[in-house]
């Protein structure tokens, strides 16, 4: 009952933050039995399962070699010295960035005696201590050989301090090495019965931790016990480990009730239990990093315990608090507004809080005013004194309260339906009325100047009131368009300016035009989708609050002008619980602000937020071909890479290690990208099918406000192809002279054979010309001959005209002859004489004979043709050639038309002509 009435007190403590790092988040066994660091800030842990590394960004596992728990571990220049079941050895980094373990038990294998374990690493000058339950292995690093000390008795632990090597037995005392060799140093009872955690220098003497029974001073052979306020808690819980940190504060790991830390003088500072943020009530080991973080091994998990940082938590882990909705320091007396209700406690102390009786149910706000303290409750509006609260208005629930702009006896709240007053009586404060006319939630609204009033409904929008002199009534509603409405929107007063904040940024009332103008510089924070919330809060030392995605920002009016200044604290909204829409801060003391969280609330003093340079490592190369794993490459000699192993993979990591720090990073990959990327949480860059060509990959991180002190840089170069290469191009310069020769010589040749093509062609052409020409001569005197056959034709047809006319003629003269002289002799005779002028026979022979001359061969070929046709055919076959008709053939035939056509058609027969072929036209066509 002793140890819980003093644990209760300690529940109320606000705390230095802690990180909880659970197996799942290192990927290794629950227990961790030592911690140490390096000179990069890189932290190991000696794990069930291996050798746990952590850099800040990533865990690494590196499996026990004989697969056993990994008890101790040491980081000793640029090797981690570890020990563990039946072996011990060191662990040194390669140039891919893995560490490599290297066994150092060959040479004394047969010293080491069976199921011995390593527990503890300790160093001494250019020594190296390795200490098991029986024996002390010393390592000398210089001539690499190994001195061992044994114990009968067994070994509890080595310790060294004050240049001095010491070690407790179980039951001998405490001995001092020297030279290799073991000198009782005391066999006090003291020694022989108290187990010994850890041994501190202090005052020319030494401070020494016991399991059980608290510190003792052993100076001049003398022990002393040292008196410290946790005497009653230490002497009932068993100390496992214990770290002296660098202020000289000594922070004590228990088995079973975790941590405390006791200060300089011996007062307990904090008591940091399960219920109070730790993961785990067994603490197996401690360790102070650089940074001077407190790093917990503990029975099942890790924890890093921020000491140095400004801001504090307080965690309520039970449920008892709830979430804080806002908060107020009043009459030193701290005040907490949550969804469970209103609770209290004496500011600074580490007492517990108290529910404050009536209050159950939903508090939005606490507002100190003329010397009372008001809260807005889901019931309406209590006056708190004290531990009691006494409701004054009821029915609707409050949410805020603001002054009366010129009666100071005047306060108005904004409600659920509306708003309404309170007014100060010789009685106290008392609810006078509520604004009618006017019914819409005011969750936020500011009043300007006289009888105006803004309220800000999330759902609705703006509302500009106007109400009459006496605040009872409104007398007109303004509902803004622009802006907008937005989700977690929020709405204050800032000094004499009212503003307005939702998603699409941060706007000013301008009293000349009651209008709301976008301010864009301020605007200007919400972009990279930094907007979570638009709640406005204004503090007593005229600061502007409000929270974005990865910062908690404010503004402070410019001394010397009216501009607003904009600061920030890099603490994003994923790290604090916040609830969004409902952010609160409360300025607690002039450097102090305490900010509700849905699991209590924690503080930040701005005053105390400072910002180490760390250093940015890069933590592993990797590269890969197309569809292949990725392969480690060197990270410390320059990179070269076939052209094919053109993927890129570039992890890097900043050691800090402080929860309300975010951490980001920014790259560039000179050669392809040579702007810096934008700033980003990632922990890697990846590059996909680079081309040939000369790389320089940086990478810088920003921690909170402060730059990286360096930027870490990665040359590598991705080799051109076997066909791009510089022989390969002397191979190409010397085919492509080659080629040109061969090409030049091909030129010559082509160019030669055209030549005496085209002179050929060129001979063929004149010979083609001459016989043009020649058949040109030969048409013109076809043309002649033509010329001359159709003026033969022509005269062959006038001589057959005049053939026909003479026939035709002397028939006449016959025929009248032989009318008028019939009987008579002498007309005879002329008669017989005009018969042989027409005679057929004869006319035939001389047109035949003109007809031959004039159209050659024609009768040949058409008796060749037709070799039916008689010597009758082949006249009318002349006459039709010379294209004389039936009528003009028929008196050289010496017969009547009828007869002509009688004779043509026997014609057609004989030559078995078609139907639609003319008979003149098929032999002018032979």
């Amino acid at each position: 009952m002793f140890i819980l009435l003093l644990i209760i007190p300690a529940m109320s403590q606000d705390l230095p933050p802690i990180i909880k790092y659970n197996t799942a988040t290192y990927n290794a066994g629950n227990q961790n039995w030592m911690i140490s660091q390096d000179s990069n800030s890189y932290l190991y842990f000696a794990n069930n399962e291996g050798l746990v590394e952590f850099n800040g960004a990533a865990w690494t596992l590196y499996p026990t070699p004989n697969e056993t728990i990994m008890r101790s571990v040491k980081v000793i220049g640029d090797k981690i010295y570890t020990g563990f079941y039946m072996d011990f050895g060191y662990w040194k980094r390669q140039q891919d960035g893995t560490l490599k373990y290297t066994s150092l038990t060959k040479k004394i294998r047969n010293k080491i005696i069976d199921d011995e374990q390593f527990w503890n690493i300790a160093q001494y000058d250019h020594w190296v201590i390795f200490q098991s339950l029986t024996q002390i292995f010393i390592y000398d690093c210089n001539t690499q050989q190994f001195n061992v000390i044994s114990s009968s008795t067994g070994i509890n632990k080595v310790f060294t301090v004050n240049n001095t090597i010491l070690y407790q037995t179980f039951s001998s005392g405490l001995f001092e090495i020297e030279n290799g060799k073991s000198r009782l140093v005391s066999n006090a009872p003291f020694f022989t019965n108290n187990k010994i955690v850890n041994i501190y220098s202090r005052e020319d003497g030494l401070l020494i931790q016991t399991q059980y029974n608290g510190f003792y001073d052993f100076k001049g052979g003398a022990i002393s016990k040292w008196i410290t306020d946790a005497d009653a808690v230490l002497q009932t819980s068993s100390i496992y480990s214990s770290q002296m940190l660098t202020n000289g504060s000594i922070a004590l790991g228990t088995v079973s009730n975790g941590v405390y830390i006791l200060s300089p003088n011996g007062s307990t500072q904090y008591h940091i239990t399960q219920n109070r943020g730790l993961s785990n009530n067994t603490a197996l080991s401690l360790f102070e990093d650089k940074d001077k973080n407190l790093w917990v091994g503990l029975d099942n998990g890790i924890n890093c315990i921020n000491m140095q940082s400004a801001v504090h938590n307080f965690v309520d882990d039970t449920g008892f608090l709830g979430t804080v909705y806002t908060s107020v320091l009043f009459k030193d007396m701290l005040y907490v507004g949550t969804n469970q209700g209103l609770f209290y406690k004496p500011y600074n102390t580490n007492t517990d809080f108290k529910f404050i009786t009536g209050t159950k149910g939903q508090v939005w706000a606490l507002y100190q005013y003329d010397g009372t303290l008001f809260c807005g409750h889901d019931y309406g509006t209590y006056i708190v004194n004290g531990n009691t609260a006494t409701q004054i208005f009821s029915g609707i629930g409050t949410w805020k309260f603001e002054p009366h702009p010129t009666d100071k006896n005047l306060l108005l709240q904004g409600n659920y339906l509306g708003l309404s007053v309170l007014e100060k009586t010789p009685e106290g404060w008392k609810f006078r009325n509520r604004l009618a006319g006017f019914d819409n939630s005011a969750r936020y609204f500011a009043i300007s100047g006289t009888n105006e009033i803004y309220v800000s409904h999330e759902y609705k929008g703006i509302y500009r009131v106007k109400t009459d002199a006496g605040y009872t009534r409104a007398l007109l509603t303004t509902k803004y368009k622009y802006p907008s409405k937005g989700r977690n929107a929020g709405l204050t007063k800032f000094g004499d300016d009212i503003y307005y904040a939702y998603k699409e940024g941060i706007f000013k009332l301008n009293p000349k035009t009651k209008k709301f103008e976008k301010q864009e510089q301020l605007s200007k924070i919400f972009s990279n989708d930094e907007y979570t919330s638009g709640k406005l809060v204004t503090d007593y030392s005229n600061k502007l609050w409000f929270f974005s995605k990865n910062y908690i920002n404010y503004f402070s009016s410019g001394k010397l002008n009216s501009d607003l200044k904009h600061n920030i604290i890099p603490i994003p909204s994923s790290l604090t619980n916040s609830m969004l829409g409902f952010e609160n801060i409360t300025q607690i003391t002039p450097s102090t602000y305490l900010i509700g969280t849905t699991d209590g609330y924690y503080t930040i003093n701005i005053k105390d937020i400072n910002f180490k340079k760390y250093n940015i490592h890069i933590a592993t190369v990797t590269a890969n071909e197309m569809n292949a794993n990725a392969i480690n490459y060197s990270i410390t000699d320059e990179g070269g890479f076939n052209h094919s192993i053109n993927n890129l993979a570039f992890s890097f990591a900043v050691p800090e290690y402080s929860k309300y720090v975010n951490t980001e990073f920014q790259y560039k990959l000179e050669g392809i990208q040579d702007n810096w990327s934008g700033w980003s949480s990632r922990l890697a860059a990846n590059f996909k099918n680079l081309p040939s060509g000369s790389y320089v990959f940086k990478v810088r991180a920003k921690t909170g406000n402060s730059l990286s002190s360096n930027t870490a840089m990665y040359t590598f170069t991705i080799y051109k192809p076997w066909y791009a290469t510089t022989f390969a191009l002397m191979i190409y310069l010397i085919l492509a002279i080659i080629a040109a020769y061969l090409i030049n010589r091909a030129y010559k040749n082509y160019y030669h054979t055209q030549k005496e093509k085209l002179i050929e062609e060129n001979n063929r052409l004149l010979e083609i010309k001459e016989l043009e020409n020649e058949q040109e001569l030969m048409r013109f005197k076809n043309d002649q001959l033509q010329l001359e056959f159709e003026n033969k034709n022509r005269e062959l047809a006038v001589s057959t005209m005049n053939l026909i006319k003479k026939n035709e003629l002397l028939s006449t003269i016959k025929d009248d002859l032989k009318k008028t002289s019939e009987g008579d002799k002498s007309f005879k005779s002329v008669i017989t004489t005009i018969n042989k002028n027409i005679n057929e026979d004869d006319t035939w022979d001389m047109f035949k004979e003109a007809f031959n001359n004039a159209d050659k061969d024609f009768l040949k070929k058409i008796k060749k043709i037709h070799p039916l046709l008689t010597p009758n055919d082949l006249r009318l076959c002349a006459y039709l050639r010379l294209n004389l008709s039936s009528k003009e053939i028929a008196p050289l035939l010496n017969i009547s038309v009828r007869s002509v056509e009688i004779k043509r058609y026997r014609l057609r027969k004989k030559m078995d002509l078609q139907h639609e072929l003319g008979l003149v036209e098929y032999i002018l066509s032979i």
